[in-house]
């Protein structure tokens, strides 16, 4: 016969398992409650994410976030993340929500929620205007400079069958390395055009064909039903109004 003390001992910590679960339960309370939301956007990818002359934070991204804050009505705490912190920032509550070029995939989706889409990040291949490239075919043979573990590597390693890809740790790097001439090719994301144009001129760099189309979504915690439906909906009214879409054009272009 089981004893009444261990039977009590299993309902007492049943009823702390409950009430910790039911603390958690509804992070939209929480953060309401706290006149805070801690946004983890990676400031080191521009122009999604950066900052200015004096420092302070700026991009698409994080405009994005500053509508989505003062849309909520609280303060916005910007956490400062790297692309692979970003989920496990949220997975150890570092940050209540992610806002920073997260594209929308199967294998993310198994570990975090995503919202709807509220914009999209474009996988291409630039290279000089006088180059004849429309296509991974004309790519084989040639040096084409990639960020090492990004979604632009996976692309260009699996379709650019016959090219030498060449892999740079960081976003930084593949732009001095485009912008000085140690690769004329990369496999990126369209904002590094404009970057290179702006600091290399002479490169006449453009986009030649685009790889694949991400949608990018904002990235929470399982299970958290009501924040991600308040979500969903500031996203589609926000679309609706042209708010996201002036955000995407003034950093991007059209």
């Amino acid at each position: 016969m089981i004893r009444r003390s261990t039977l009590l001992k299993a309902a007492l910590a049943f009823t702390a398992v409950a009430a910790m679960a039911s603390a958690h339960a509804d992070l939209l309370d929480d953060i309401k409650a706290a006149k805070k939301i801690r946004i983890a956007i990676d400031l080191g990818t521009p122009p999604y994410g950066m900052t200015d002359g004096q420092m302070n934070p700026t991009g698409s991204d994080v405009e994005t976030a500053r509508l989505l804050a003062k849309d909520l009505g609280v303060a916005l705490e910007i956490v400062q993340t790297t692309g692979a912190n970003r989920i496990p920032f949220l997975q150890t509550n570092k940050a209540d929500i992610v806002v920073s070029s997260l594209s929308v995939t199967p294998e993310r989706a198994q570990v975090i929620d995503f919202s709807v889409p509220y914009a999209q990040i474009l996988s291409v291949v630039v290279g000089p205007k006088t180059a004849a490239i429309k296509s991974f075919d004309d790519l084989a043979g040639k040096r084409v400079g990639t960020t090492r573990g990004t979604t632009n590597d996976r692309l260009a390693t699996e379709s650019a069958k016959g090219a030498q890809i060449v892999r740079f740790d960081d976003d930084a790097t593949l732009l001095t390395a485009v912008s000085t001439g140690q690769v004329e090719i990369a496999a990126t994301a369209p904002s590094l055009v404009k970057v290179i144009r702006t600091n290399a001129p002479q490169r006449d760099i453009e986009v030649k064909f685009v790889m694949k189309a991400f949608p990018l979504g904002i990235g929470m915690r399982k299970g958290e039903a009501k924040l991600q439906t308040w979500i969903n909906d500031w996203i589609q009214a926000n679309t609706a109004n042209g708010q996201l879409t002036a955000i995407q054009k003034k950093y991007h272009g059209d």
